[in-house]
């Protein structure tokens, strides 16, 4: 009679702290691959609800960048009655430049002035013709550095600007600055309120689909207890599991607006007004990417986390 040899398995923990942390891993996925159904339909979820995340995320931040674009046009402008010679030009501008908030100072002749008005006139120039480039002042532009765009700081800039002698005509439309300063805090207020009711929903609907895929395999649970299972032991296959979902979700969420941007950006300027990369918009950062990711990752620990509490904690 032949005698079978069998091969001791070895103990979980038998390679220390790393061979423990390889058979949770390896539970996992073998969990994974055991509930195979209700995993995919849990990273389905995830990945919907942090694909509503990216997309307001990505809404948001080429709204800032319209913003920070048309901020640019905040202006200080000063006009002239007469043109400044380059030595005064260079001592009034060292006199602007040494004020806090001065990013760069342009000098704009009157022949340069009306040069742009034509410009601006688009086929009607010949309203121009005869027309001398003495009816148009000359100016200085002064561009703001971009902390100092906002309605109150330009007030304050321009009352310092006037105390310089030489000057006395400013312009730099108070109420069109003014209304974009409301306007953008408005987005900002609205995003951030907007953007704080969509993580909610999105961690209580992640939560409670994890706590499905978890009650699913209550007798799972149940038996591991009855054979002697520490709640650790019970947990951490479980908690993996939560951070695996997490992350393939936000990952693929992720993957899926990347390639929606891209196709939008390619070929929407066949059917729109204009051309979207041309107008600056752009994709989230990656810094922004792996935030979503690490996101997905800790949503899923703590979904899973919570969602054991009922199951192992209170058995």
């Amino acid at each position: 009679m032949s005698r079978t040899k069998f091969k001791k398995r070895p103990a979980p923990g038998s390679g220390g702290i790393l061979g423990l942390t390889g058979y949770f891993f390896r539970r996992s996925l073998l969990n994974i691959r055991q509930n195979l159904l209700i995993n995919v339909l849990a990273v389905v979820t995830i990945t919907l609800s942090f694909l509503i995340v990216s997309l307001f995320l990505l809404v948001f931040v080429n709204l800032e960048g319209a913003g920070e674009i048309w901020s640019e046009k905040v202006q200080v402008t000063v006009y002239f009655e007469r043109e400044l010679n380059s030595k005064e030009f260079a001592a009034l501008r060292n006199v602007i430049m040494t004020l806090e908030g001065t990013d760069a100072v342009t000098y704009v002749s009157r022949d340069e002035a009306l040069k742009r008005f034509r410009t601006r006139l688009k086929g009607q120039e010949a309203l121009l013709d005869g027309v001398p480039s003495e009816i148009l002042p000359a100016s200085l532009e002064i561009r703001l550095k971009q902390a100092y765009r906002t309605s109150e700081a330009v007030e304050a800039y321009v009352s310092r600007l006037k105390k310089i002698p030489t000057i006395s005509e400013i312009q730099y439309g108070e109420e069109w600055v003014r209304r974009f300063n409301t306007f953008m805090n408005f987005m900002r207020f609205a995003g951030a309120l907007l953007g704080g009711f969509i993580a909610l929903a999105v961690l209580f609907i992640i939560s409670n689909t994890i706590k499905i895929t978890i009650y699913s395999r209550r007798e799972e649970v149940e038996l591991l207890e009855l054979v002697g299972a520490t709640r650790f032991f019970i947990r951490i296959p479980f908690l993996i599991e939560g951070m695996i979902q997490g992350f393939c979700g936000a990952l693929l969420a992720l993957l899926i607006l990347a390639g929606v941007s891209w196709a939008f950006l390619n070929h929407a300027g066949n059917f729109l007004l204009f051309n979207p990369q041309e107008a600056g918009l752009v994709f989230i950062p990656a810094t922004f990417c792996v935030a979503i990711v690490a996101t997905g990752v800790l949503v899923g620990f703590v979904g899973s986390l919570t969602s054991l509490h009922r199951f192992v904690d209170q058995s």
